[in-house]
């Protein structure tokens, strides 16, 4: 996604993206090549125009003396050898790169998409392949097969994420979102959310006596995280301890339930909980329930490293 999408400002010029994440001395580095790499606003992956033409050992602009911020194509994919091979779609990207704000703010700079200089780079080895070019276009045409082969193991997408930091972004910015769907910003009304049967199943699997299904042990509190709460979705336990804390009783004032959102985060745990009850009537142990619980309903914290799971430090009764 480009700058196109940018509201204008009052000269009807596309307002500037502003960098996520990346900085001058955090280059995409493929071998001995290092290319200047951002990631801008909307996620838009770019190459720097400055790395466009340092990673193939090229000049800037469409005609001599051309500032590198200047809108023309880049006076590369102009050449009479390699015109051939560049695409309507990709002379239309190179004829328009996206102007941004650099992450030291300053004056802006202006880079392609990640995709466009993959497909210049393969451009070039498609008119090498095709002997179209003349001795002086070795080095461009070096530099473009090293970058290639540097990354036929990893996408670009990959490699500019890893360079620039925002694979931690947007680990961060993912979990954001979840939270905004399923966390209201206010305490909702309390409604009878977890059914009788809950509780009646975890006595049954565990023998304890049916009376603990109404006075329940404090460990019900940690099975009720462990089996709902940690498996509904990333981040979700752990902002509802924030939100929700123990208060001088070694209980919490009110229900974690109660600060899930109607339209998304209490259906879904709702349904969560559906799910639970099912797996527990056909179980006929608690270790049986909890292999059937893993295959069905794994703790989705595990697929996001960057979040360390907490300790059930509470064993008040949540539900």
């Amino acid at each position: 996604m480009s700058n196109n999408g940018k509201e204008p400002n009052g000269n009807n010029k596309p307002v500037p993206l502003k960098t996520l994440a990346g900085a001058e001395d955090k280059p995409l580095k493929i071998g001995d090549i290092e290319i200047p790499c951002y990631v801008l606003e909307d996620e838009t992956r770019v190459i720097s125009q400055r790395g466009l033409y340092g990673g193939l050992k090229t000049t800037g602009g469409g005609h001599s003396g051309a500032a590198l911020d200047s809108s023309l194509m880049p006076r590369i994919a102009q050449a009479k050898w390699l015109e051939p091979y560049i695409s309507p779609e990709l002379r239309a990207v190179l004829s328009s790169p996206i102007e941004f704000v650099p992450p030291h703010g300053g004056r802006t700079a202006y880079g392609y998409p990640a995709k466009a200089f993959v497909d210049l780079c393969e451009a070039i080895l498609k008119a090498r392949d095709n002997r179209t070019f003349a001795s002086q276009q070795e080095a461009i045409i070096m530099q473009a097969d090293l970058i290639m082969r540097g990354l036929a193991l990893v996408g670009i997408t990959a490699l500019i994420d890893e360079a620039t930091g925002y694979q931690e972004i947007r680990v961060k910015r993912a979990l954001a979102l979840i939270l905004e769907k399923y966390l209201a910003d206010e305490l909702q009304a309390w409604i009878k959310t977890f059914p009788m049967e809950f509780y009646e199943e975890i006595c049954r699997l565990n023998k304890w006596p049916k009376e603990y299904a109404i006075n329940r042990p404090a460990v019900v509190g940690h099975y009720t995280n462990d089996l709902i709460y940690e498996r509904l979705a990333p981040g979700v336990l752990e902002e509802l301890r924030a939100r929700n804390p123990v208060i001088t009783n070694g209980n919490r004032k009110h229900k974690h339930h109660q600060w899930l959102t109607r339209d998304h985060g209490h259906p879904e745990l709702q349904k969560h909980i559906e799910g639970v009850i099912v797996l527990m009537r056909i179980s006929k142990t608690w270790d049986e329930f909890k292999r059937n619980l893993e295959k069905a309903y794994p703790k989705p914290v595990e697929a996001l490293p960057l979040f360390k799971k907490t300790s059930d430090e509470d064993a008040s009764r949540i539900a």
